[in-house]
């Protein structure tokens, strides 16, 4: 059985993408710690990332930083922050946090009941900044529902 984020990235389940490439696809949480709180996901479903193919793993980093610069942008927070826990989906993912201290970076603070319109105008920002910064290939438009 695929992976929910597997299904995110199939469409079945609609998500707030802001990045796709063939490697990997980030999209926002639904439930998000702060505001411009990503999540950088292979689309190869490996479930420990320190199972990743090494190529993979390099990836995703470079991704979550251009996802990081973007959120420096964007949201002008103190530090960009993150996360690899990959307990509650067994599909690799980085989240990728805008924080101004590290008691930020706390599952108790996700807000899950942030609107669908307030994470369109995020991906939106999130998007801008990307193509600013050069990334305009890798950049997904706009997209709808929500995501994980």
């Amino acid at each position: 059985m695929a992976s929910l984020f597997t299904r995110i990235i199939d469409g079945e389940i609609p998500g707030h993408f802001v990045w796709t490439d063939d490697t990997c696809v980030v999209f926002l949480t639904i439930a998000p710690i702060t505001p411009g709180h990503a999540l950088v996901v292979p689309r190869a479903e490996v479930d420990h990332w320190i199972d990743l193919d090494d190529d993979v793993a390099a990836h995703l980093m470079v991704v979550a930083k251009a996802i990081g610069q973007a959120q420096t942008d964007a949201f002008a927070p103190g530090r960009i922050g993150m996360i690899i826990a990959g307990l509650e989906v067994p599909h690799t993912h980085l989240h990728v946090i805008p924080i101004e201290s590290e008691r930020d970076l706390d599952f108790a603070k996700a807000d899950g009941s942030v609107s669908q319109e307030a994470l369109a105008a995020t991906a939106d920002r999130l998007r801008e900044a990307l193509v600013a910064r050069g990334h305009a290939a890798a950049v997904q438009p706009g997209s709808a529902g929500s995501s994980r």
